[in-house]
């Protein structure tokens, strides 16, 4: 069995798993499989010969594959809260001192919405987007951040080797789990930097 996006999705959201039957030898024989819910108030099957599956409810649904008589082992969904948006939660524009012992910047911070909470263990994916490629620094602690249990992620930007920037401009993404942007992102910081 196979679930885009690692069987994550939205309240709201279709998934449309697939699956292959096997014969003794593992080779894969031609046959309709079809599909059920184990958790309808979660996940509720709307076409069991596709799998079409909608998320109805936060919280962790199974899915299960049937040819004939044989079924699958049960497999795992995890729906969550549907985002609203993204927005910066601090400073868009900061200025790093290069020659300051530690070179970084005050932090970039990025919450995701959910209604008027913030939404936990959602990635937010920091990058340069000015200039292309630049070399001279570097996400502090990393560049992928997950939420935390109020919606926020945050890095800092430090300043490695090369000749100084005038500014960089990180843009910071959140997105659903099917890859799709939230309204409000990518979030943008402009850093500029001083001797």
């Amino acid at each position: 069995m196979f679930f885009p996006d690692s069987g994550r999705l939205e309240v709201g959201d279709m998934l449309l798993p697939s699956a292959r039957a096997l014969n003794g030898r593992g080779d894969t024989v031609p046959a309709q499989v079809y599909w059920s819910s184990l958790d309808t108030a979660i996940v509720a099957v709307v076409d069991s010969a596709t799998g079409a599956t909608f998320a109805k409810a936060v919280g962790t649904g199974r899915l299960q594959a049937r040819f004939g008589s044989l079924r699958s082992n049960p497999q795992t969904v995890f729906v969550l809260v549907r985002l609203d948006s993204a927005s910066a939660a601090g400073p868009i524009r900061d200025t790093i001192i290069v020659s300051a012992p530690d070179s970084l910047s005050d932090s970039l911070v990025v919450k995701a919405w959910a209604g008027a909470s913030g939404a936990p263990g959602r990635p937010v994916v920091y990058t340069v987007a000015y200039p292309p490629g630049d070399s001279t620094v570097k996400f502090v602690p990393k560049a992928s951040v997950v939420t935390d249990a109020a919606g926020i992620a945050v890095t800092r930007l430090q300043f490695i080797t090369g000749p100084r920037p005038d500014s960089i401009v990180v843009s910071a993404a959140v997105r659903r789990p099917n890859g799709t942007d939230v309204p409000g992102s990518p979030v943008i910081f402009v850093v500029e930097f001083r001797p």
